[in-house]
C-alpha cells in the first residue's frame, strides 16, 4: 500500500510532462485526451487515463524494489 502513495509522485510528473508538450502543441493526445483544466488563474494541461497508467507502472516497479 506504502508502493502505491510513493508511485503517486511519479505519475503525476510523468503525467505533467507529457501533457505538457501534446497540450502545447494543439493535440489531444488521442486515447490519452490531453485537456486544458483551469484552476483559479492558472491553466494546466491533464490527461487521466495516462496518470493511471503512469501510477500503476510505478506502483509495479516499487512494489517489485520491495
Amino acid at each position: 500500500m506504502v508502493a502505491l502513495f510513493k508511485a503517486v509522485i511519479p505519475g503525476g510528473l510523468l503525467t505533467w510532462i507529457v501533457c505538457m508538450f501534446f497540450g502545447s502543441a494543439g493535440s489531444s493526445g488521442g486515447f490519452l485526451h490531453v485537456y486544458s483544466q483551469h484552476l483559479a488563474d492558472h491553466s494546466i494541461y491533464w490527461s487521466w487515463p495516462l496518470f493511471t497508467v503512469g501510477t500503476l507502472l510505478a506502483w509495479f516497479v516499487y512494489a517489485n524494489i520491495d
